[in-house]
């Protein structure tokens, strides 16, 4: 799929020519069976043994990995802020992409991740323990990123299920539309905002913000995003600003 090499910071996707092994998983007393679907699901998914496999924080970090290689929205020099960063997968790829690990002077990056979650240490990546919906986390934020602006936004965040699908939706995009909002305030010309929604037609006032403020706006559903979820991905590139001759693509 992907492959890892020293200079692009490219992540080899699962699979690598082993054949995957299918593991059955047994309903124990005190599993129930949905608990017991899930535990064989993570034991089957290629992208949770690469993971594993390359020392990557989570399978998310192939969802990024994917996005970029079609969409080259990271590069070298770049600030980035991962909104809802925990474990930190995306911030391993965004730092490894953007070199802020091991850039230096103009084509250093800069990562900034801020979770309510802790998140282990990661070279090259500055790391705000705090809730994003907090009144002070944009300034904190702000106060952390070089000059005060980025190049791109990244928003993995999704608040906490209550198991009613249009409640968990609204919620969802809820923080889908303080993420834009951010975006749009903090974004040098030319950014790029990536984030996270669940199909499920509540979508529309997002897309309106967006398509006014960024020359294209369109969905990505990355191979590593599992076939049978609802999850996609808006993508914005190319902030200017407010202009209104607009291009989307859904």
């Amino acid at each position: 799929m992907t492959k890892k090499s020293g200079g692009g910071g490219r992540v080899q996707g699962p699979g690598g020519g082993q054949r995957q092994l299918h593991t059955r998983v047994k309903t124990a007393r005190r599993r129930t069976a949905s608990s017991a679907r899930w535990l064989q699901r993570q034991l089957n998914d290629p992208y949770v043994a690469a993971a594993k496999r390359e020392g990557m924080r989570s399978r998310a970090a192939y969802k990024l990995t994917e996005i970029d290689d079609k969409h080259g929205i990271l590069k070298p020099g770049q600030v980035v802020i991962d909104l809802g960063a925990a474990p930190g997968g995306w911030s391993q790829i965004a730092a490894e992409r953007v070199k802020s690990v091991d850039g230096v002077g103009y084509g250093r990056g800069q990562v900034v991740a801020i979770d309510y979650l802790g998140v282990d240490a990661l070279p090259g990546v500055e790391i705000l323990q705090m809730d994003f919906t907090d009144d002070d986390a944009e300034a904190r934020l702000k106060e952390l990123i070089r000059g005060g602006k980025a190049d791109v936004v990244l928003s993995d965040m999704a608040a906490p299920t209550v198991g009613h699908t249009r409640t968990d939706h609204l919620r969802i995009m809820g923080l889908a539309e303080l993420a834009a909002d951010f975006a749009i305030e903090v974004l040098n010309e030319g950014g790029v905002f990536l984030c996270k929604v669940f199909q499920g037609g509540a979508e529309r006032e997002l897309l309106d913000v967006l398509k006014k403020s960024f020359k294209t706006v369109k969905h990505v559903k990355p191979p590593a995003s599992r076939a049978d979820s609802a999850e996609l991905y808006v993508l914005a590139t190319g902030f200017r600003g407010g202009a209104s001759d607009e291009e989307y693509s859904g």
